[in-house]
């Protein structure tokens, strides 16, 4: 069982974000915050103040201050008192501030200048003021990195001072920084306890923009890196229909010494990845120069050479396909699909991947294009429905899904995970719906699945989902041990059993323990190393987290899965850099 909804297993990434719940809740893809345990009128209260926000102009924008000056007291005694430096000072602020309003902005600045000048050292906030106000006329201006100098002496006065951090955020990002955006609006996040809808908004789209321009220039020059043996196996155990899964003859081993494809295939069965696609080439090579049928200068010879050409174009492609090379698997891919003779399974197979690809690629169209033309050449091939139907998940096509489900089991009856997956497809349908009776219906017909099929641990995995929804910690917890025993080498298991312990019995310990335990049975899975880089960030252990999702963006599947990985890493940075640099770190759990 893994842990995506696509063709390599059936749990998709955001479900992290869902099986932590309570004591972690994700806002966007990198800030985290927690769920309080205060009184539901505290929760209306805070709501209320969201939606006043949303309706209340934004000060930020506005120098801070009155336009006038105070009015001072009538004094007693008919002397005139001198005025101090600081009064000076506020009175040239005000009179920035009546400049601003104007809109003469250069005015303005110059007023502030005056007052920064002739306040004294020791009236630290009001100083500071005069610098943020100086940053908002010089933001109309459209002087960012004068803005940022401003904005960097009022923060450097008032470490608390959410305006001019927010002021300087903006800044940064006009001035392409958006490390230093981020930094700065997630300081802001923190010093305002999360409370801030349109502040947290901001933060995740500067958070999505880094993710997609870090993923965008390393996917490009990434190398390829082959998955765990684990991943690979259940890779292809989630396709039935398959040629090249199929074992060789005894016929076939005979002929290694000669076949290229035949070694491939020795080697997948052996468990040595690293040579599949070495041998594969070697038989694509030999065959590209057989001699063509009719061919003059062809000899003959009592043993005819059995040419494997299609089969080592689609296993080289699923190998670069599992390594992230997309760029080298789609030619193979297409080599076949465009071929008119081929076997209709092997094109089935390779559209199936295809479809597979264009969706990491988010292209929806491609896809669905792509599985129509597979239900077409190889209209009762059960992996293309079973391979739709979660691809309608993605898209939301529940009634859909659910048809691909059942055209997949008529075609192939014993396919178990094809009835785990239509199951919980029903089970969420159900769940979404409010239908009690129709979730106690799924939660009956995981059951007998189970009594049925009681070797497939996807059917407990997702069985112990379903039941961690409906809040039945304990029978999940059982379920997901059942699962083990079944698949005691299976990483993603382990992780999944630890976010059942943080959201059951917030046992952070535990959890550790069990996604650690995930780590040394496989190093490469990347679900375990994103969860725990999830987990250290909580803890505030930021460098290790950003450990962590150094390794889990090495192995990412997609460009996208890469750009979700970079955003949970620079919000680690971030917030690694804020307590340095102010001492600051979200609420641990139990702070709130």
């Amino acid at each position: 069982m893994s842990d995506n909804i696509s063709t390599e297993g059936s749990w998709p990434t955001w479900k992290i974000a869902l099986a932590v719940g309570v004591p972690v809740v994700i806002a966007g893809v990198g800030i985290y915050y927690l769920n309080t345990s205060n009184s539901t009128k505290k929760s209306e209260t805070v709501s209320t103040k969201k939606q006043e926000e949303t309706l209340v102009k934004d000060k930020r924008i506005e120098p801070e201050g009155s336009s006038s000056p105070k009015q001072q007291p009538v004094a007693a005694s008919p002397e005139v008192q001198p005025k101090t430096k600081f009064q000076e000072a506020q009175e040239l602020k005000n009179e920035g501030n009546r400049l601003f309003k104007q809109g003469k902005y250069a005015e303005a600045i110059e007023k502030y200048s005056e007052a920064i000048n002739v306040c004294p050292d020791n009236h630290k906030t009001e100083k500071s003021t005069y610098h943020q106000n100086k940053a908002a006329a010089m933001e109309k201006l459209e002087l960012w990195e004068d803005v940022v100098v401003e904005c960097s002496a009022a923060v450097k006065l008032n470490q608390g001072y959410v305006k001019a951090l927010h002021r300087r955020s903006k800044a940064y990002e006009k001035l392409d920084k958006k490390e230093n955006c981020l930094e700065d609006i997630t300081t802001v996040c923190i010093l305002e306890g999360f409370h801030n809808n349109s502040t947290m908004v901001y933060a995740d789209s500067i958070l999505k923009q880094i993710g997609k321009e870090k993923a965008e220039q390393k996917y490009k020059t990434r190398k390829p890196i082959m998955p765990s043996p684990l991943f690979i196996k259940q890779y292809f155990a989630s396709f039935n229909d398959d040629l090249i899964s199929n074992p060789l003859t005894e016929e076939q081993i005979k002929q290694s010494d000669t076949s290229g494809y035949i070694r491939a295939k020795i080697a997948l069965k052996e468990d040595r990845y690293s040579e599949v696609i070495e041998e594969c080439s070697s038989e694509i090579n030999a065959s590209n120069d057989l001699p063509k049928e009719g061919d003059i200068t062809q000899e003959k010879s009592d043993t005819p050479v059995t040419s494997y050409l299609n089969e080592a174009l689609l296993l080289r492609g699923t190998f670069y396909l599992l390594s992230g090379n997309s760029d080298a698997a789609k030619p193979d891919l297409n080599r076949i699909i465009d071929t008119e003779d081929a076997n209709p399974k092997l094109q089935a197979n390779a559209l199936i991947k295809r479809g597979s690809m264009s969706m990491q690629f988010q292209k929806p169209e491609n896809a669905e294009a792509d599985f129509v033309l597979a239900a077409k050449v190889d209209p009762e091939n059960s992996d293309v429905f079973h391979h739709r139907g979660q691809l309608n998940i993605l898209l939301d096509k529940v009634d859909l899904a659910l048809a691909d489900f059942d055209k997949c089991i008529e075609l192939n009856q014993d396919f178990a995970m094809a009835h785990a997956q239509r199951c919980y497809t029903v089970y969420r349908q159900a769940n979404a719906r409010k239908d009690v009776i129709q979730m106690q219906s799924a939660m009956d017909k995981f059951n007998e699945i189970i009594a049925k099929y009681p070797n497939c641990s996807e059917t407990y995995g997702l069985f112990a989902q379903a039941q961690t929804d409906c809040g039945n910690f304990q029978k999940a917890d059982s379920l997901f041990q059942d699962a083990i025993k079944i698949e005691p080498d299976n990483a993603t298991l382990y992780v999944h059993r630890g976010l059942l312990a943080l959201q059951w019995k917030q046992d952070i310990n535990t959890s550790v323990e069990l996604i650690s335990k995930a780590l040394e049975i496989d190093s490469k899975c990347d679900f375990a190393h994103e969860t725990m880089g999830t987990i250290e960030v909580q803890r505030g252990n930021l460098e290790k987290a950003c450990k962590h999702f150094e390794v889990s963006i090495d192995y990412a599947k997609s460009e996208l899965e890469m750009a979700h990985l970079f955003a949970l890493q620079a919000a680690a940075h971030a917030q690694c850099n804020i307590a340095k640099k102010y001492g600051l770190r979200p609420p641990m759990p139990g702070a709130m």
